[in-house]
């Protein structure tokens, strides 16, 4: 008799057989995309544990290098592929036909391994199960659409045509036409890939627009939306001459790429636990803030895992300095959207969409969580300009003071493991290392 994953598989071959290989993709802590092509006729060895991967391919650095201390400490052993055939796909953009498919990397005895940002998420959204609690999560991605080719000094373009000076023309309905062939293209692939779309928006910045998902009771199939989204509009952008960058600040004037994450909490029968018939929330979502406000230092480096990150972090920029809450207010940290009480939620507005979404929501799951288990009493809420608040302790505004709070803190090794902590420590320490080992530019323009 089969399984359902085979039942599953074999009905998706079925569905196409012009598919003649298959991308099984295995995120990296940094979000990027590793793994091995494998051939129609051998994608079935994959529910068997007959795909294997170094365990080192989850730990690359930003330039795909591992870290050697880390490789030396383990032996670089193998672990073994388990896919989520939930994320089985076409892609088509490809000109051969191709399909995707997501995997976990697991330890040779089946067990999870500790730095596998997938099965980070799915160990935490199983703590709060057991608090009765299942997070419903979505992300607002926003990207840039440049052209392919960089000017002489190395700087991206901007495909918009019409650049206004003052700015980039927010929710341009004209400027959305003018780029309609390469967003029509990316709905069209985002519904081939199942991936849930809600609405595109043109963006503050020339060229930089923003696409938002739908809600999805299950975080890791919320993350692995928003991963693929990066990648649908990576490729479509390129199928169309066209490139697309989530680099968080590409320019040190114009608006950064946030991936805002907004999420609530169902309870056992389904209903929003946040949720107490009145425009505040209960004392739950004061909780998960709470909780949220309290491990947001230490979650920095999640948030914000690379050096251009913090270029980001500016005042009256529309990204959060300090660890603050409110109501309808998009100058803080953690914003509680004015909508109907079934929709209570908070929107956390910290994270760029440079980060890994499976690390961001982790993040940010493993504080509600800390907060609630705790019942920690949110401050008082921001009222006016956050960037003017008094607060005792702001974010980390630099990569190394992120890393010092991210290698150190007890609530990172308590609910996202002590072998990742490690792991992402080496991981940010080596990239850390390389860019101190560079002269730049302008310190020649400036020095010499």
């Amino acid at each position: 008799m089969l399984s359902s994953n085979e039942t599953q598989l074999d009905e998706f071959l079925a569905q196409y057989p012009e598919i003649e290989l298959f991308e099984v993709i295995l995120p990296d802590v940094n979000a990027g995309l590793r793994g091995k092509w494998i051939s129609r006729e051998k994608i079935r060895k994959i529910l068997s544990g007959g795909i294997k991967l170094p365990l080192s391919s989850l730990v690359f650095d930003i330039w795909g290098r591992d870290p050697e201390a880390l490789v030396f400490k383990t032996g670089d052993g193998d672990g073994l592929c388990r896919a989520d055939l939930r994320t089985l796909a076409p892609v088509p953009w490809l000109d051969r036909p191709t399909g995707q498919l997501l995997v976990c990397l697991d330890e040779l005895d089946g067990s999870s391994c500790g730095y596998d940002a997938r099965s980070i998420l799915t160990t935490l959204m199983a703590r709060l199960k057991k608090l009765g609690l299942t997070p419903m999560l979505a992300s607002e991605m926003e990207f840039y659409l440049f052209k392919a080719d960089t000017d002489e000094r190395g700087r991206p373009q901007h495909s918009q045509q019409s650049l206004d000076v003052q700015g980039g023309q927010t929710y341009g309905i004209e400027l959305m036409q003018d780029m309609s062939e390469v967003m029509h293209a990316i709905r069209d692939a985002c519904a081939v890939q199942n991936l849930p779309v809600d609405t595109l928006i043109k963006e503050a910045a020339p060229s930089q627009y923003e696409i938002n998902l739908t809600h999805q009771p299950d975080a890791l199939l919320a993350a692995d939306h928003a991963l693929m989204l990066q990648r649908v509009i990576k490729g479509v952008a390129k199928k169309h001459g066209l490139r697309a960058s989530f680099m968080a600040k590409p320019f040190g004037d114009l608006a950064g790429n946030g991936m805002h994450m907004h999420c609530s909490m169902l309870d056992d029968e389904g209903n929003n636990a946040f949720d107490n018939q009145t425009d505040e929330g209960n004392d739950l979502l004061r909780h998960a803030i709470a909780g949220c406000l309290a491990t947001m230092q230490d979650s920095m480096l999640l948030f914000a895992p690379h050096l251009n990150s913090y270029r980001r972090f500016q005042r009256g920029s529309h990204a959060p300095l300090s660890p603050t809450w409110g109501y309808e207010n998009r100058t803080v940290a953690i914003r509680v959207p004015a909508d109907s009480h079934q929709a209570m939620r908070l929107e956390h507005r910290v994270a760029g969409a440079d980060a890994n979404p499976y690390l961001v929501m982790s993040a940010i799951l493993a504080g509600m969580l800390y907060g609630i288990e705790n019942k920690l009493e949110a401050p008082a809420y921001t009222e006016g300009n956050a960037y003017n608040a008094a607060v005792d302790q702001p974010l980390p505004r630099y990569w190394a003071d992120a890393l010092g709070c991210f290698s150190q803190s007890d609530f990172i090794k308590d609910y996202l493991g002590e072998e990742f902590q490690e792991a992402f420590t080496l991981v940010k320490q080596q990239e850390m290392d390389e860019f101190d080992s560079q002269v730049t530019a302008l310190e020649y323009q400036s020095n010499l």
